[in-house]
């Protein structure tokens, strides 16, 4: 039985097909995926197709977030997260935020990553969908 049901975001500001997707019921108890297939879409995505475009026709392969862990302002005001992309050579600008709800999974994971040592980002695929280009974070390759 499932604690959290929450598989959509719940920013009623945004499109329904832009609120980006993930759930609680995909992490375990420290907020670790729970296999390699755990994956998180970003939401508010709309606005940024042309970059998502330009990053997607490039073919760079090794795409990852740059995002750094929300500081204790940033938490008291409830402040969405959003996510820049780093292709290697440099920084995209915006392209999508955090689904309302799940920052507490995305800080947890980048300081789980900042103490082992490793560098604190998330490997992403863009995909091309119906309604546009749409950032996935593959939660399960940082397990």
């Amino acid at each position: 039985m499932a604690l959290f049901r929450s598989r959509r975001g719940v920013d009623p500001a945004l499109p329904r097909d832009d609120r980006g997707f993930g759930s609680f019921d995909d992490y375990v108890y420290n907020l670790k995926p729970r296999n390699k297939r755990i994956t998180l879409v970003l939401a508010d995505s709309n606005p940024y197709q042309d970059e998502l475009r330009e990053l997607a026709e490039s073919g760079e392969a090794g795409l990852e977030t740059a995002i750094s862990p929300r500081t204790l302002d940033a938490e008291r005001v409830d402040a969405p997260i959003p996510v820049r992309l780093f292709t290697g050579r440099r920084v995209s600008g915006v392209v999508g935020s955090i689904p309302r709800g799940l920052e507490s999974v995305i800080d947890e994971n980048l300081r789980r990553l900042d103490g082992k040592g490793v560098k604190a980002r998330i490997p992403v695929r863009i995909d091309r969908r119906r309604e546009g280009y749409r950032v996935v974070l593959l939660m399960g390759a940082i397990r």
